[in-house]
């Protein structure tokens, strides 16, 4: 995968479409990322015995890696993620900029 957490997204498919967000979280086993403000859900949680209250949680659900993009940090825009070795190294790469991330 080619996202890590902590990198700034855009949404590029889906009701969320043209929203940014960083990565908050990542689920490789299904090739989901979860993003802050994107995606956001309602959760109903049940009243407890112990007597707290039922309520409405909203929280981030997981997106499909293949709606979302990494924004370059450079131009600011979308861009596909390539790599490159510099120094023995190897350093993720914008497609669009073509400068280290």
């Amino acid at each position: 995968m080619k996202l890590k957490k902590g990198d700034e997204i855009e949404v590029i498919a889906g009701k969320d479409r043209g929203k940014r967000g960083k990565v908050s979280s990542i689920i490789t086993k299904e090739d989901k990322v979860i993003v802050e403000g994107v995606n956001v859900m309602t959760k109903h949680v049940k009243a407890g015995r112990d007597g707290s209250k039922g309520e409405r949680i909203e929280r981030p659900f997981p997106i499909h890696v293949s709606n979302v993009m990494l924004v370059c940090p450079h131009t600011g825009k979308p861009t596909r993620v390539g790599y490159a070795v510099e120094g023995g190294e190897k350093v993720r790469v914008s497609r669009r900029s073509g400068k280290a991330i």
